[in-house]
């Protein structure tokens, strides 16, 4: 079992080895939520996650021991955490990842100089992959969460962030295999016994929160927080999970994506689905959070730049910033000039124009228009329909 001695080692062997990320208030955030929000930054170390400190402290034990190559199973973070500490110390490493794995993760484990064999749909059926190629090619497996020497490195995060914070009430964090809480709850527990501890995750991906709390909820096949996207918990993690965390929380999609681009916007930081569920567990349980000096870790900022520019768009469609409206009118010369004339004069920007006539329930003489616009805003929206329908158009807007 993991204990503070265990994580304090690990916090000196780490000395120098990954960065001790900032620790600091967002006022914005806080004014938002009603909680006041300390973020952790691990999104900031090199490999753009906190998976670092784990396999870093997990690669020295290997290199004391005499090991000359490693072998893990990732949907990315642990992949380029295990390839970068592997590559400065000098041993082989060899990566099996899910088919579904972002480019730009595939990429930059390749970049540290691993070698990367995609394999599976899911983590489970990488794991089992790699733990067959450990066996034929003599390498040491190393393990994303259910491992002593992860745990405690992971639990370094805790010890960092109560040493900038000593007086927080509640650590919110992010749960896939578990390796992140249960080194984190092992340290806060040692440090702070009565910090409250509260796990996040996705509704697709319950696996945890099923078996901590026997509850029997549908497992999903894709989620944006792809790491932490993991259908089998780990025995070491759910034992400490059970004993040392408050609770366990679920977060939909909709809640990542508006906590990805929350983040983006006030923060001006780039953080992956798994590393915004803290927050979004905040977004979706104000009211338990209300009040409390609340941790939250930005635990990886490794997104598919494809997934962000989705995530910025349908963000700008919610809050109706990016709007699609269908304006009919008599189907003659100068009556488009005029539709856009208006949308101008209210101060609307157009992204698209669309004629319909063929699909349309309209009279042969009249034409659909459907237009997607740039708004300040759901109240600015409103006022663009306004002024088109003061000039004479039907004007809705588009679900």
């Amino acid at each position: 079992m993991v204990n503070i001695r265990d994580i304090e080692k690990a916090a000196k062997r780490l000395e120098g080895q990954i960065l001790e990320t900032p620790c600091v208030e967002s006022r914005t955030l806080s004014e938002i939520v009603g909680a006041q929000v300390f973020l952790k930054f691990e999104n900031l170390q090199f490999s753009a996650s906190f998976k670092e400190r784990g396999a870093c402290n997990k690669l020295v034990d290997l290199c004391e021991a005499g090991t000359r190559g490693v072998i893990a199973m990732s949907a990315g973070n642990h992949a380029q955490g295990v390839a970068y500490h592997a590559q400065r110390l000098g041993l082989r490493a060899l990566i099996v990842m899910p088919r579904f794995t972002p480019g730009v993760k595939i990429e930059r484990t390749r970049g540290f100089g691993a070698e990367v064999v995609l394999h599976g749909d899911t983590l489970d059926a990488a794991r089992a992959h790699a733990l067959e190629l450990a066996a034929r090619e003599g390498l040491a497996f190393v393990h994303p969460y259910d491992d002593a020497s992860i745990i405690a490195g992971q639990g370094t995060i805790a010890l960092e962030m109560l040493d900038a914070v000593p007086d927080l009430d509640t650590l919110v964090v992010s749960v896939g295999g578990g390796g992140l809480i249960a080194g984190m709850a092992v340290a806060a527990r040692a440090r702070k016994p009565g910090i409250e501890i509260v796990g996040v995750q996705t509704a697709r991906f319950p696996a945890m929160v099923n078996a901590v709390k026997g509850t029997a909820f549908a497992q999903g096949t894709s989620t944006i927080a792809e790491g932490i996207a993991v259908g089998t918990p780990g025995a070491l993690t759910r034992e400490i999970i059970a004993r040392e965390v408050d609770d366990l929380v679920l977060v939909d999609e909709g809640d990542i994506e508006q906590a990805v681009l929350m983040l983006l916007e006030i923060e001006k930081t780039l953080v992956e689905g798994a590393g915004a569920a803290g927050l979004a567990a905040l977004i979706r349980y104000p009211e338990r959070f209300r009040g409390k000096r609340v941790g939250l870790v930005l635990s990886g900022g490794n997104i598919d730049p494809l997934l962000l520019a989705a995530i910025i768009e349908r963000g700008m469609a919610r809050a109706g910033r990016l709007a699609r409206i269908r304006v009919s009118a008599r189907d003659v010369p100068g009556s488009l000039a005029q539709i856009t004339a208006t949308v101008a004069q209210a101060g609307a920007n157009i992204d698209e124009v669309h004629h319909q006539r063929a699909f349309t329930m309209l009279t042969a003489q009249n034409v659909d228009v459907e237009l997607v616009l740039q708004t300040r805003g759901r109240a600015h929206l409103g006022a663009v329909l306004d002024e088109l329908r003061a000039a004479g158009f039907e004007a809705v807007e588009q679900h």
